[in-house]
């Protein structure tokens, strides 16, 4: 896996997706997808394992609430292609709450997560990240004039993000490195390095 900026339309193993969704705020191409974004993820239980793949929507707290409730034996959430959300507080949520229920988060192999697909991932007790997979950042947009990049770095907004991966046990500068891997149309995948580097694996 290389570890460059590539622009959304120039991967080749992503060339199934139409847009790569941002972590931060809905952009215009999100909004296009919101009303199908609850539709769109796919949660298949398999053992103890959950196997997520798809848009993170609204409702991914309900879904994922909804899960465990059903399959109460489940320990581990496997991503498998995540391409980002419509909904950065409910990703957050989401997260929060797999943190909460002490489940485990994994990358399939050759699998990929995007922007707010890592948030989630990052809500695991334990991560690991399988051989192959793709791990992509950006920096966020909301589809108008407001970006990471023009906010000024005490901006509330920032604080929200970076609290966040702090309390994942993820540092600071992390969310920094994000903003200036790739801009909100390209994505960024991290190296194996840059994964441990991070401390987004566990293990």
């Amino acid at each position: 896996m290389t570890n460059k900026a590539f622009p959304i339309n120039s991967v080749a193993w992503l060339s199934v997706l139409v847009v790569v969704l941002l972590a931060g705020c809905a952009t215009s191409a999100e909004k296009h997808l919101e009303t199908e974004a609850s539709e769109a993820l796919s949660i298949e239980v398999e053992g103890n394992s959950a196997y997520l793949s798809g848009i993170l929507g609204h409702d991914l707290v309900q879904q994922l609430s909804d899960m465990v409730r059903n399959n109460p034996n489940v320990t581990d959430l496997v991503l498998v292609d995540v391409p980002g959300s419509v909904d950065q507080q409910a990703t957050m949520q989401g997260a929060r709450l797999i943190r909460h229920l002490g489940l485990n988060t994994h990358i399939a192999s050759t699998g990929y997560v995007l922007s707010g697909g890592v948030d989630l991932f990052l809500g695991g007790v334990e991560r690991s990240i399988g051989a192959g997979a793709g791990v992509g950042v950006h920096a966020w947009s909301d589809g108008t004039n407001v970006t990471a990049k023009n906010l000024n770095v005490t901006d509330p907004v920032h604080a929200v993000y970076v609290n966040f991966y702090l309390e994942m046990g993820v540092p600071e500068r992390f969310y920094w490195f994000s903003l200036d891997a790739a801009p909100a149309d390209r994505v960024y995948f991290l190296s194996p390095e840059e994964e441990y580097d991070f401390q987004l694996v566990t293990e």
